[in-house]
């Protein structure tokens, strides 16, 4: 009897810790939690490894955006990010389990070779995609259902080129390019012919692979004996870091110009961001452009992680809005299937407008690529500044 009267009398004290429990805790999101009633939006991304800064800040911005439209009441969304380590095959991992989570449209990959994968096995399975940052052309062609928030790598090429000799930066030019990397050859590749068009003279054309990126001497002194006046670099900020701090230690200063792939560099962890000082970034999004909507982002964004967001933070606060006002103009329930949003999203896609962080006025072609201008920014005291 004693021993039933203990087991009764421990059973009464875990009943009221976990009322007690119960009590202290706070009603889950929709975001968080995905319940049923919230419609489910998951991407894949480097949230670890040498693109995680990528990753991570299409997380960070992504889910500022899903707490404000999960505010408003009404229609909810349950967002789920799943790490690929900006790694094809672990891409496709990540995609798979996102299916298996339950996942009713997809806000895309955030690089480029892991995107073509990823949505590859969207098309096919007729999921919604929008990408805020794979800007590889091979991520669209082909594929009704599949758009990008970012421009494509040809118009950072191309746009790269004009803005260069529009402005009379320098005539006599060299390119740094990574050739194992669909990002950085399209790009270069873009760029060279647009080159040749507006009179730029591509003085010195190297390259590496993964194998090779971390001793940049060789391309490095290729281009100053070149005598290159200003350095393309279509590549990511990895990479370019490298290269400045090597450069550096040569006593070689030419004008450096990036692409979107160097956003994020101000953020690399033991990185001496003196190194990077007028540094030109080639980006449709500056935190320091003087709009309401621009300075409650950035508000929201330094208080919440405690840095100033990049582009691909404020591509991904863009993807979410633009997929919520398309889910609201096509009537999207949460009992739908993916393939029913997918058809009807992709009819609101070609045919709506969209202003954002990163655009006024943007508009979607049929064949997923957005339209919008690119702008240049300049590393100044270690943050970026618009042109």
């Amino acid at each position: 009897m004693k021993t039933k009267r203990i087991l009764a009398l421990l059973m009464a004290v875990l009943m009221v810790i976990g009322l007690a429990a119960c009590g202290e805790s706070k009603p889950a999101e929709p975001a968080a939690d995905g319940a049923a009633e919230a419609i489910k939006i998951g991407a894949t991304g480097p949230l670890t490894g040498g693109a995680a800064i990528y990753g991570m800040a299409v997380k960070n911005g992504a889910t500022i955006a899903v707490e404000e439209l999960n505010a408003k009441g009404g229609m909810q969304i349950a967002f789920n990010m799943e790490d690929d380590t900006h790694d094809p095959e672990k891409a496709e991992n990540a995609y798979n389990a996102l299916v298996d989570w339950g996942m009713q449209l997809m806000m895309g990959t955030v690089t480029s070779s892991p995107a073509e994968v990823t949505s590859a096995d969207a098309y096919a399975d007729r999921y919604f995609f929008l990408t805020p940052s794979a800007s590889s052309t091979n991520v669209i062609d082909g594929k009704d259902n599949v758009f990008q928030m970012c421009f494509t790598d040809p118009n950072q090429g191309s746009g790269a080129a004009q803005y260069i000799a529009e402005n009379n930066m320098a005539k006599d030019v060299a390119i740094i390019w990574k050739n194992d990397d669909s990002y950085s050859t399209g790009i270069r590749e873009t760029f060279t012919a647009k080159a040749a068009e507006v009179g730029l003279n591509i003085v010195a054309d190297v390259t590496f692979t993964d194998a090779t990126a971390t001793d940049f001497t060789v391309q490095i002194a290729k281009c100053q004996e070149a005598g290159a006046e200003l350095v393309f670099l279509p590549i990511y900020y990895t990479p370019a870091s490298l290269i400045f701090s090597q450069a550096s230690t040569t006593g070689y200063a030419p004008i450096w110009f990036g692409v979107d792939g160097m956003d994020g560099i101000l953020t690399l962890e033991g990185f001496d961001t003196a190194l990077a000082e007028g540094v030109y970034v080639l980006t449709p999004y500056s935190a320091d452009a003087d709009t309401a909507l621009n300075k409650n982002f950035v508000e929201k964004y330094q208080a919440a992680y405690g840095e100033i967001p990049n582009q691909f933070a404020a591509d991904a606060y863009d993807c979410m809005y633009a997929i919520y006002a398309a889910m609201e103009k096509a009537g999207i329930t949460a009992d739908m299937s993916h393939e029913e949003i997918c058809e009807a999203m992709v009819a609101q896609f070609t045919s709506m407008t969209f202003d954002g962080l990163t655009g006024s006025n943007m508009t979607w072609g049929a064949d997923g690529a957005v339209s919008k201008m690119p702008n240049a920014v300049i590393i100044k005291d270690g943050a970026y500044v618009g042109m």
